[in-house]
């Protein structure tokens, strides 16, 4: 590794690789990126790869729009196949309180620009005729939104990183940072995959925090508290079946989310409220019942297919459902890019474009206003109704 940089991105997943490649792209190539694991090894290489502008709040409506755009011309820019494919993103109620709180975020939607629709279960089930229609109460759609496959995502931003000049070190852990007053003079690193290996420090005094669910530990080194909780999301992969299944399926009642794969695979995972405390990235037979029963309430077809697969990974989860972007009040040249909810890796191609321009050109996002660190303490809490998983 090189012994000083510009910029430290810690975090080698989605986020933090494209903060690194758009600060190339802006003419900052003395960057290093560093993470303690390999890539895809943390969440950006263990969701299902969804990508949505559905959302009940106008912020991250907008912030979608663009991030689709960005995702739909990824493979062309970066050379690289990422599968994107737009076969929609159809939600489904069970309730008339979600179906009013559904409406009104299809409205907003429909303000930004949107095509969403409002449809009743029979329409619903004209999209997808294997669809269950017992309990539902409502749906929506809208075409636009899609799936990319997760691994080459990542790596293409790695690539393209490269090529501009920014360093990517795996297995490379922080063990903490120099310091003078509040501002960031180095961070002190060690490789793991060498034995014996001397900790080093590179002096730079930006540092961007993209660890995301490990965000809290990186933070705390510097005596910031951030109010980031990890909660282990599992996820599974049945056998191949021929293709039937266009768009990506979401339950508001209890989080389900699955969607068909370019190779036939049902890919899918549910919520639980109930898991290990701390980073667990191990997988349960408690998931596989909760899943299924939920899969084949949705879809009841599905009831014989077989689960080949099984994994899991960690959601990075605040308080309100909104990330935290930007600098902070505590420390100078500490920018944060945590708390994404599991959806981080869908926001991560027009988040890491905002911070790079703010890092180099100082153009100040409304973005870093409404998702700053300090409006936990401030009681000034946000709300977004339209989180899965």
């Amino acid at each position: 590794m090189r012994d000083h940089a510009e910029i430290v991105v810690i975090g080698a997943g989605i986020m933090g690789l494209s903060i690194a490649y758009h600060l190339a792209r802006r003419g900052l190539s003395d960057v290093l990126v560093v993470d303690r694991g390999y890539l895809c090894g943390g969440a950006s290489g263990r969701n299902g790869g969804g990508i949505r502008a559905q959302w009940s709040s106008e912020a991250n409506v907008r912030l979608m729009q663009e991030s689709i755009r960005m995702c739909r011309e990824f493979a062309t820019e970066m050379k690289i196949n990422v599968w994107f494919r737009q076969g929609g993103y159809l939600f489904l109620v069970r309730s008339e309180d979600k179906r009013r709180s559904l409406e009104q975020s299809v409205t907003l939607q429909n303000a930004c620009g949107l095509a969403t629709k409002m449809l009743s279960p029979k329409e619903a089930q004209k999209l997808v005729p294997e669809l269950g229609t017992d309990g539902l109460v409502a749906a929506s759609y809208n075409g636009d939104d899609g799936v990319v496959f997760p691994w080459p995502f990542v790596w293409g931003f790695a690539q393209a990183a490269r090529k501009l000049g920014v360093e990517v070190a795996t297995f490379a852990d922080v063990l903490g940072f120099d310091t003078r007053g509040r501002a960031i003079e180095g961070v002190r690193i060690q490789k793991l995959n060498e034995p014996g290996a001397p900790v080093v420090t590179i002096k730079t005094n930006k540092v961007v925090n993209a660890a995301g669910a490990w965000s809290p530990e990186i933070a705390r080194l510097l005596g910031v508290e951030l109010p980031n909780k990890p909660h282990r999301h599992e996820i599974c992969s049945t056998e191949p079946l021929k293709p039937w299944l266009k768009p990506l399926v979401a339950d508001l009642t209890d989080g389900l989310y699955f969607s068909q794969s370019t190779r036939g695979e049902i890919v899918g995972g549910v919520g639980q409220a109930r898991v290990p405390d701390g980073i667990d990235q191990n997988s349960s037979f408690a998931f596989l019942g909760t899943y299924a029963r939920s899969l084949t309430r949705a879809c009841p077809v599905l009831g014989d297919v077989k689960v080949l697969r099984q994994w899991a990974g960690c959601y990075d989860i605040t308080p309100d459902a909104n990330p935290i972007i930007g600098p902070i009040d505590d420390v100078e040249g500490f920018f944060q890019a945590s708390g994404f909810m599991g959806h981080g890796f869908m926001m991560a191609p027009i988040v890491g474009k905002l911070i790079a321009e703010h890092i180099v050109d100082g153009q100040r996002s409304e973005l870093f206003d409404r998702w700053n660190l300090r409006r936990f303490k401030e009681g000034k809490l946000l709300s977004e109704a339209m989180i899965i998983g």
